[in-house]
């Protein structure tokens, strides 16, 4: 969520809505004339991209109060993925590699860590990043007055003595408590490296490490990055990314359509505007395979969902296979009610039955046979709404009678979620195992959304920390997804692919968690 890209000279940039009407390309209501296919690639184009321009990208319009200080930012990724890197960082198996930090271990008991940095790595500045700037970057996000969404994670295990630099290119943590999955916790899109000396002005001047330099930034407006000659992973393949603000999701297609953009961030296609932007002489579309983890979350604490047995009987009465084909028309994955994604190494492939017979007969025993309640809905996401009719139609056979609700998309967040007893939600994936399950279903989490608590679980996550051997830990992890699937809250029916609208022009676009593969994208030649 909720937690998941030519330059001016060349072609206008938009800023909003205006003049698009009357392009006449697009209701996302209907299809274009003249298609020429009605099927969605698999993949985005890969080849040799073109030394130099410029990529075009339109963002939604974030607030006045958007800001590049990665440690609090909640709306500017694109930005943050281009100017900064991180000490580690999270590859598509879920793995931790290495960033700005060359390798690293542990202590036996896994309290303490050493990290080895790289030496030569200059900041946008000409400052030469050391130790001392990893451990300001982290204090700031440990500072409460921050308000970092990684604050609490690592503030869970870290106090202010807990980091010190031997020496420039050493750095140390001593945790509070062990943790065997300490660096995947440093790879949040929180935790990027910059300078120490620029931490006060950082929302604003984006100073980092990163292939791109800041050009220009306004908040909820446009801006523009360049290249960064000294990189020292090299020089990406683009001079630059100029960046607008579009809010309105047609518009943002009409001026992919059109060729005024060349890519749309944060904006998970609908089937049918996909089909449509496919079938596009000028547009495709990039498939991000599992990149959107649906829920729907049972409010643990409410009378309808108190009762475990109630709550198995909500999974046993739908097939995630259906509400895939459903609601997504097959681009995505069935969860079973893991919310692990299946690429992750920490995955268990053990799936529940679909049982309507054993639902209805878990509701007799638990005295709801007349099982009658709403599930919420709204236009804040595009499957938000298919997700929740289809579960609604699957469950029915159970004796399950749901009436589905839509409210407001500007305050979903803040008057449904977490407060009505049922509702449907999404996150992006990419977080590490550990912070998955710890932050969003550990008892008294800020992020549990059903407000599920179990002693059992929480005890699975303390062992699997404690536990250095990958092994072991990977068996931890797997025992408490399958308490997540037996006793828990929130159903997963599927993992989504974002579907993204990008021009036929780019190449090598990969995306995972937060960010792209900014060294190699590009255009073609």
């Amino acid at each position: 969520m909720n937690d998941h890209e030519r330059g001016p000279s060349r072609r206008t940039l938009l800023t909003g809505a205006a003049g698009l009407a009357g392009l006449g390309l697009l209701t996302l209501t209907g299809c274009t004339s003249g298609a020429r296919s009605t099927t969605i690639p698999e993949g985005a184009a890969t080849g040799i991209a073109a030394r130099g321009g410029r990529l075009r990208i339109a963002r939604p319009a974030a607030s006045a109060a958007e800001t590049l200080d990665s440690a609090s930012s909640l709306s500017a990724y694109e930005y943050l993925g281009a100017l900064y890197n991180r000490l580690v960082k999270q590859n598509q198996a879920g793995e931790t590699v290495a960033d700005l930090a060359e390798e690293w271990s542990a202590t036996p008991d896994g309290t303490t860590w050493t990290f080895r940095l790289r030496k030569g790595v200059r900041f946008h500045n000409g400052k030469t990043f050391t130790a001392v700037d990893a451990i300001a970057s982290i204090e700031h996000i440990l500072d409460p007055k921050t308000a970092s969404p990684q604050g609490g994670v690592l503030g869970d295990m870290l106090d202010k003595n807990s980091m010190s630099a031997p020496d420039p290119y050493t750095l140390r943590f001593d945790l509070t408590k062990p943790n065997a999955e300490f660096p995947s916790l440093l790879t949040a899109y929180q935790c990027y490296i910059v300078p120490a000396g620029e931490i006060a002005t950082i929302g604003t001047t984006g100073i980092g490490t990163g292939p791109f330099k800041l050009s220009s930034f306004a908040p909820a407006g446009s801006g523009s990055v360049e290249a960064f000659d000294d990189h020292f992973a090299g020089r990406p393949a683009l001079d630059g990314i100029d960046f607008s603000s579009i809010q309105d999701t047609t518009a943002r297609v009409n001026a992919l359509l059109a060729g005024q953009i060349d890519l749309i961030s944060q904006t998970n296609l609908d089937f049918a505007t996909a089909r449509v932007v496919s079938a596009s002489s000028r547009a495709t579309v990039a498939r991000v395979k599992n990149a959107q983890w649906y829920t729907i979350p049972m409010l643990a604490t409410s009378t309808e969902f108190k009762d475990p047995m109630v709550r198995q009987a909500m999974k046993f009465a739908y097939d995630p296979k259906v509400i895939v084909a459903t609601a997504l028309q097959g681009t995505g994955s069935p969860g079973w009610d893991n919310p692990v994604p299946p690429t992750l190494a920490a995955f268990d492939d053990d799936r529940r039955v679909y049982d309507p017979d054993k639902a209805r007969a878990l509701l007799k025993k638990a005295g709801r046979s007349d099982m009658k309640t709403s599930i919420y809905t709204s236009s804040y996401e595009s499957v938000f709404t298919p997700m929740a009719v289809a579960y609604r139609d699957q469950v029915k056979a159970a004796g399950i009678d749901l009436t589905v609700r839509n409210a407001s998309s500007d305050s979903y967040y803040t008057e449904i979620w977490m407060q009505k007893p049922l509702m449907v939600s999404y996150w992006f994936t990419g977080r590490p195992i550990d912070q998955l399950l710890n932050q969003i279903f550990r008892t008294g989490s800020s992020y549990n959304e059903s407000a599920w608590s179990n002693a059992a679980f929480d005890g699975l996550l303390d062992d699997a920390r404690a536990t250095m051997n990958d092994d072991r830990r990977r068996m931890l992890y797997q025992d408490a997804q399958r308490v997540i699937i037996e006793d828990g809250a929130d159903m997963t029916p599927m993992f989504g692919d974002r579907l993204v609208g990008i021009s036929r022009d780019v190449v090598n676009y990969r995306e995972f968690g937060f960010e792209f593969d900014y060294l190699r994208i590009g255009l073609r030649k």
